[in-house]
């Protein structure tokens, strides 16, 4: 077979690529690979740790009470009538932590895996993937839990009433769907940036934290305008925040839903998860030499 002969060629290397590379058929053929990046993205998360998975339940109970104490009890937010507030808060902390783990889990794919990028051909994509879906774990434990306790508070108590899912709970996966590709998006622009500036590195955690008080993980949105209409712009037009509603609406029947705000948390987490696979892209063909 001659050289220049590149039509029984199963890969062709080269710099020079489509900005908007996601070959699927590609990305299938190395599927085994990808199943072993998830394998070992959820081994080694807790390994060699003494309570281990139990961490996935631990965090957000322990966050709903502290959020349920201070929040609801302290400062009086309220979460709407028959809604208990552990519950209310329990529901934005599931939806909040899987973009946030997508987020940081990627943030770091180029500095993490130099060692690999620099021996071994294989799309460079997976590795971000892999933490999306093995992050898809930690939501459905995290998700049974939160069906478990509105289980006990609708059929073992009387505080709530009006938590009713609504018929648009049909639509959660597409609701999972976006939250993933928003926080892929997200962290392959992040990660991009920090093979140039180191500092991101330290910014990511206290950036996913402050962004978490913008999201109205905790307070619902109608409060925020009505105690805050001047700054409600900042809450109202954060795509977590939509997401993290619609979540409520789905799954309790409290928030704001509309098709206008589905459509919106979707073109924008499609546009985000565009705009940093093309930096990641580009990012890929030199990030070697400055990581």
């Amino acid at each position: 077979m001659k050289t220049s002969d590149t039509q029984d060629w199963l890969y062709i290397i080269s710099a020079k690529r489509n900005l908007i590379n996601l070959n699927f058929k590609e990305i299938w053929r190395y599927r085994d690979l990808l199943f072993l990046f998830v394998k070992r993205d959820i081994i080694t998360q807790y390994k060699q740790t003494i309570l281990g998975p139990l961490w996935y339940f631990i965090q957000p109970l322990f966050t709903s009470v502290i959020f349920t104490l201070i929040f609801n009890n302290l400062a009086s937010i309220p979460t709407g009538v028959g809604v208990p507030s552990f519950l209310f808060n329990l529901a934005g902390i599931t939806s909040w932590n899987y973009f946030s783990a997508c987020l940081t889990g990627t943030s770091d794919t180029f500095k993490a895996n130099q060692n690999i990028f620099g021996k071994v051909y294989f799309p460079r994509v997976i590795t971000p993937l892999s933490v999306v879906f093995s992050k898809l774990l930690k939501f459905g434990i995290q998700l049974l839990v939160f069906i478990s306790f509105y289980i006990y508070f609708v059929f073992f108590t009387d505080k709530a009433a009006n938590a009713v899912p609504q018929t648009a709970l049909l639509l959660l996966p597409f609701l999972i769907i976006f939250m993933g590709l928003f926080g892929l998006g997200f962290g392959m622009i992040l990660s991009s940036m920090t093979t140039k500036y180191r500092d991101l590195t330290f910014l990511v955690s206290f950036g996913v934290q402050l962004l978490m008080y913008g999201s109205a993980v905790m307070y619902p949105l109608s409060y925020f305008k009505s105690q805050l209409p001047e700054y409600s712009w900042l809450v109202e037009y954060n795509p977590m925040t939509t997401i993290i509603e619609l979540f409520r609406y789905m799954t309790l029947g409290v928030g704001e839903f509309s098709i206008a705000s589905f459509l919106y948390a979707a073109i924008i987490s499609i546009v985000v998860f565009l705009v940093g696979l093309i930096i990641f892209n580009k990012t890929e063909k030199s990030f070697i030499d400055t990581v």
